[in-house]
């Protein structure tokens, strides 16, 4: 009698979410301890993506056509390649900690470069697909988004100008 059923789970937290989470506990083909707490953090992720992408309060877009910094490029695109290679090798856990660490650069942000958002709801649709494809369709396109082809990494945007290198004198 301690098994938890994917209808309550869904009704309480969306078919999303339970998805999500799912491919979140860990890799495929490890065992992995099934927590009723930990779906709340993935919840809170989704809602997050809502919130940086939609008003709450009037429904309004938050999408601006300005252009994204060459910072914010910088992540988008090595987040495309860390997420394409991810999913490539079916490590769905990591693919979505990609997601989750270029988001949580994205929420001082006031609006969101349109270039940013587009590419991000893509690589978004085949972990949580209902979310995605409206996500997609706020954002102004009429065809569905499974038609789409995946955002492809810009190799100028991969290298770092500079880094940090920590050097100690003797």
């Amino acid at each position: 009698k301690n098994a938890v059923s994917p209808d309550d789970i869904n009704e309480a937290y969306g078919c999303d979410t339970l998805r999500l989470y799912e491919m979140y506990m860990g890799p495929l083909e490890a065992s992995k301890p099934w927590n009723t707490r930990d779906i709340v953090g993935v919840n809170r992720f989704l809602r997050r993506i809502w919130r940086n992408v939609v008003d709450e309060e009037n429904g309004s877009l938050l999408v601006s056509d300005d252009a994204p910094t060459n910072d914010q490029m910088r992540a988008l695109h090595q987040t495309i390649e860390r997420v394409s290679s991810d999913m490539e090798r079916l490590s769905f856990n990591t693919a979505i900690a990609g997601l989750i660490e270029l988001l949580a650069d994205w929420v001082s942000l006031d609006t969101i470069p349109r270039a940013l958002a587009g590419p991000f709801v893509l690589m978004l649709a085949p972990l949580a697909p209902h979310m995605a494809e409206e996500l997609w369709q706020r954002l102004g396109h009429t065809d569905s988004l499974a038609y789409e082809p995946w955002p492809k990494a810009d190799e100028k945007w991969l290298v770092d100008e500079s880094i940090k290198l920590a050097v100690q004198v003797n």
